[in-house]
């Protein structure tokens, strides 16, 4: 219920930030508002993650999970929507469809993720919850890009999964504030 309340008490966030985007992008981030991407979430089930655009187009596939992130497409407006987190408001339609929670293990793309079950020790214990907007991975650690930051993600993620709480919750949410207004680990 708390989900569902955060996401409508957003909506005219998220749909202000849309339409400040929508007068951006065929500027700044030329191509569609919205990226989407199949990822894994509960119970090891499939989803398709919103977000708002932060990339040039790509005529390749995914990334495969051992390569480095393509920053070289990140546009201007990107680099800010990421550093700041609003790239990820979209995904308050993830929670209004039960697909995510505000908080939980950030969801990793489908083909990493199969990856990551196999060869990252607790990897597999994140999907025992709803994944989330924020959690405590991304506050703590913030973006994993190799397998050493991974393994630290799936440690945190791990004692999240064991630990929750509404205390914990809580210090996610404030720390979360904090990570976008100082940028910390964004990529």
């Amino acid at each position: 219920m708390m989900d569902i309340a955060i996401a409508v008490t957003a909506a005219p966030v998220v749909v202000m930030v849309a339409v400040v985007l929508l007068v951006l992008n065929p500027a700044l981030n030329p191509g569609p508002l919205f990226f989407r991407q199949k990822r894994m979430g509960k119970d090891c089930r499939s989803f398709m993650v919103w977000k708002f655009r932060t990339m040039r187009m790509s005529d390749r596939p995914l990334r495969h999970v051992d390569d480095p992130l393509d920053s070289h497409r990140i546009t201007r407006l990107g680099a800010v929507l990421r550093k700041s987190r609003l790239d990820e408001l979209p995904n308050l339609i993830n929670v209004l469809r039960g697909d995510m929670a505000v908080i939980g293990p950030r969801p990793d793309a489908w083909d990493h993720a199969v990856v990551h079950i196999r060869t990252i020790p607790h990897y597999a214990n994140r999907f025992a919850v709803l994944p989330g907007i924020t959690g405590l991975a991304q506050v703590r650690a913030g973006y994993a890009d190799d397998e050493k930051a991974i393994r630290r993600k799936a440690r945190l993620d791990s004692f999240y999964v064991r630990r929750r709480s509404l205390r914990l919750d809580a210090a996610i949410i404030f720390a979360t504030f904090a990570v976008m207004a100082t940028g910390f680990g964004g990529r």
